[in-house]
């Protein structure tokens, strides 16, 4: 068997119909297995019984253990096809004689000699027969047993065909019979029909027909009737112990079933799997073997071989497996753990990398986290979502835990680790805004002193009273002692300008952070371009794409740090307008109630604001260019080589080993634009294209530049919204339960906090964590999609779909 490895499921047999090809009748065999395994399990299942799961690793089964299987399996399903159609049809008759036995024991015979009804007895003849020319009719019956629901129809039915010449009684069976089909109990409808004359005889027949009814025999004599029965229950006894051996016999079936199907299942699925796979491959009349054209890792090359080596010497036939050159870009493959699993599903949701491109899916074990808690932060919302995941992945290997089916918990329980990350981070972010459940807490001494303050200024009881809310200058000595040691003071939780304060400061740590973010972006794309060897990219666009994106936003994050770092609180009241400085850097102008941050402000902002705008072009004429240069250096190389075995040569040569590594490193989004990939040679080059494709990406990227700065500001407005939300929360349930807890007893103020307790557990639970916790879900999601990944991440390659035969666990 020759196994060339080049390609992963290689479809080498496009050109031959599916029922032509080698192996289609071991297909089809496996798949009648396969239908007879359906129906076994059936069958199992319909018993109240289930399969246990196969134990051990079970090969797939040599073609002489195929047979085996099918012939058990065939002979398997034979005996259980023979023992239910034996236990259906014993319960059928059963319930046929259980009906008979029912009607007769139900009292519909004719009363005793004697008793009288209105002046007449039963048995007295309703035609005299010795009067008239009916001397000859005499009285006939009818009996059986018809489901409830169809009596008062039967009933009217009869009335109107037969019009009164009949006495009908129908009673309803003492005790529930089993259904020969469903096996539940039912109730039946036992009736006794008298009448006289042939033809209303054949009415009632044809009707009772009709309505599938059971009909049985019934004796005149009273003592007929007794001895029937007498045999009607002999026969129900010897039945019912058929019946028992019958469905002992079954459950010995059902037991083989149970034992053998679920390995057979799996060996059969392997087999089958196994046989499609060998139909994708060419068969060569020349060398008598099979082709296969599959990608294989190079990691797992070694091992693959020695498994070939393996089989082969099994069967003393030899694999030979070539590594060859190939000019198609291979799939991609991204080996995973249980804790890098869920990350990789978000950027795959995006879409799958080409081979070898950079992976965002690393570092987006730190920032997708972390943009989400920027937006969620707060301590006790973080702490509760830690825990949560945290709970998922203690109990992650815990079979039930596994086995739960329900589709919601079955996502939560995906990404545990995500949410375990979430909720780590969300506690980090919560004590920089210094909140828990809104409520700031007071880790360290304040920065700001209210004692010197008032000491200093002289607050006297006068003062407090018509002045509610109280200012705390920073610039009076001892007043401001200096910044909190980590995250928002809390003194700030009590000021009226809090929400200004904080809307500053989130508003510029957003653009900061999405500056940096993007920046990294970029920073990123060097790596593809570097490793696809496409170096005029440095120049023509990571180079110029970084030049723009930093002087413009990466000044405005500048001027933002430089603020924070360099203007102090005595010159807080003349501190310049960052957001005028950045107005008017791009009109080349200036204000003069704003004061510069520092000197030559302007002739530096000028300076950028020119040499962002000359990276336009730069990045809109540069990479067409270039191509176009090469293109025709290209052309011109081509038409200076001979004709005739030389230029053979060269094409044969593009399976060397050094063209197979400049394909293998060569799929880039020059070959996108200019050609389809692998045939850069032969490939037409339109300019016009080129030239469309990069204008559409300068445009892209230039304005995305802005609205992806302005994107980032969603940290600001989500963080402020999970905040105020947290807030309003607070002050319409806990306040308002704390403040009836103060007024009332003990007992009672405990009896009024317990409910509204767990009223504010389920609507913080309910719009904190779910809602608020899926808005910013989402919101991070985009801004690595949209903001973060399209600097540098193409997504358009395609999977690596192994031929394995290993169980997905999350």
């Amino acid at each position: 068997m020759l196994i060339t490895f080049l390609e992963e499921a290689a479809e080498l047999n496009a050109s031959v119909s599916a029922f032509q090809r080698r192996f289609v009748a071991d297909v089809q065999r496996c798949e009648e297995l396969e239908k007879t395994f359906t129906f076994l399990q059936e069958e199992v299942r319909r018993a109240g019984l289930t399969l246990p799961a196969p134990e051990g690793r079970l090969p797939a089964p040599p073609p002489r253990d195929l047979l085996r299987i099918q012939e058990e399996t065939e002979r398997l399903a034979q005996e259980m096809r023979d023992v239910r159609g034996n236990q259906r049809a014993l319960r059928a008759q059963l319930h046929q004689l259980q009906l008979h036995a029912a009607v007769l024991g139900q009292g519909h015979g004719p009363q005793a000699e004697g008793t009288n009804l209105d002046g007449l007895s039963e048995r007295t003849f309703l035609l005299q027969p010795s009067e008239g020319p009916h001397q000859h009719l005499r009285v006939n019956f009818v009996a059986g047993a018809v489901e409830p629901h169809k009596a008062p129809a039967l009933e009217r039915l009869l009335w109107r065909a037969c019009r009164g010449f009949f006495i009908a009684s129908f009673l309803e069976t003492e005790r529930p019979l089993e259904d020969p089909v469903t096996g539940e109990p039912a109730t039946w409808m036992t009736f006794l029909i008298s009448y006289w004359g042939e033809q209303i005889g054949q009415k009632v027949r044809k009707i009772t027909d009709c309505f599938h009814c059971h009909v049985f025999p019934f004796e005149e004599e009273a003592a007929a009737r007794r001895g029937v029965l007498q045999q009607l229950q002999q026969q129900t006894q010897e039945l019912r112990e058929v019946l028992e051996e019958t469905e002992r016999f079954l459950d010995q079936v059902l037991g083989r079933v149970q034992r053998l199907l679920p390995p057979w299942q799996v060996q059969i699925r392997k087999m089958k799997a196994v046989y499609l796979a060998l139909n994708q491959c060419s068969v060569s009349a020349t060398h008598k073997c099979l082709i296969a054209e599959v990608w294989c890792p190079t990691r797992d090359l070694p091992a693959l071989q020695r498994a070939l080596q393996d089989s082969s010497s099994e069967v003393d036939v030899s694999a030979v497996v070539h590594c060859i050159p190939c000019r198609d870009m291979p799939p991609t493959l991204i080996r995973t753990n249980r804790f890098t699993a869920s990350f990789q599903g978000i950027v795959d949701a995006y879409g799958v990398g080409r081979y070898m491109e950079v992976n965002p899916a690393p570092y987006t074990i730190i920032t997708f986290p972390f943009l989400f808690a920027v937006m969620f932060g707060d301590v006790g919302h973080g702490l509760l979502m830690f825990l949560f995941g945290l709970t998922m992945v203690l109990a992650e290997d815990r079979p039930a835990v596994k086995a739960a089916q329900n589709e919601i918990w079955q996502t939560f329980f995906g990404g545990r680790y995500l949410l375990l990350l979430m909720g780590l981070f969300s506690v980090y972010t919560g004590f920089i805004y210094n909140e828990c459940f809104s409520r700031a807490t007071a880790i360290f001494h304040s920065g700001w002193s209210v004692a010197t303050m008032a000491n200093q200024s002289g607050w006297s009881d006068a003062f407090l009273a018509q002045h509610e809310m109280l200012t705390l200058n920073p610039n009076v000595s001892g007043v401001f002692l200096g910044p909190y040691p980590f995250g928002i003071d809390p003194i700030w939780s009590l000021a009226i300008n809090h929400l200004s304060f904080l809307n500053s400061f989130k508003m510029k740590m957003s653009v900061v952070l999405g500056v940096i973010h993007m920046t990294f972006g970029v920073v990123l794309s060097i790596f593809n371009h570097v490793h696809f060897g496409q170096y005029h990219r440095l120049l023509l666009e990571a180079l110029p794409q970084l030049t723009f994106l930093l002087g413009l936003f990466g000044y405005l994050v500048f001027m933002v740090l430089y603020k924070w770092l360099c203007v102090f609180t005595d010159g807080a009241a003349l501190a310049p307008s960052i957001l005028i400085h950045f107005i008017n850097m791009f009109l080349f102008s200036r204000s003069p109630t704003n004061r510069p941050l520092y000197s030559g402000q302007e002739v530096v902002q000028s300076t950028l604001v020119v040499l962002a705008l000359a990276m336009v072009p730069v990045l809109l004429l540069g990479t067409p260019l270039y191509l176009c240069w090469q293109h025709r250096r290209r052309h011109h190389h081509l038409l200076r080589q001979p004709s005739g075995p030389q230029l053979d040569e060269s094409k044969t040569g593009l399976l060397d080993s050094q063209d197979s590594d400049m394909s293998v490193n060569g799929w880039g989004s020059d070959e996108e634009k200019a050609g389809p990939p692998g045939d850069e040679e032969q490939a037409e080059f339109v300019f016009s294209e080129v030239f469309m494709h990069q204008a559409i990406h300068t445009i892209e990227f230039c304005l995305g530049c802005i609205s992806n700065t302005a994107s980032y500001l969603r940290l600001w407005a989500l963080s402020l919204a999970h905040a105020q939300l947290s807030e309003v929360l607070w002050a319409m349930v806990m306040r308002m339960g704390l403040g009836l807890g103060l007024d009332s007893k003990v007992g009672v103020a405990a009896a009024v906090l317990v409910p509204i307790f767990a009223a504010f557990a389920v609507l913080t639970v309910a719009i904190l964590l779910v809602m608020e916790g899926l808005s910013a879900f989402l919101h991070a999601l985009r801004l690595h999609w949209v903001e973060f990944q399209n600097k540098f991440y193409s997504g358009t390659g395609y999977k690596l779909t192994p031929f394995t035969f290993a169980v997905e666990s999350t």
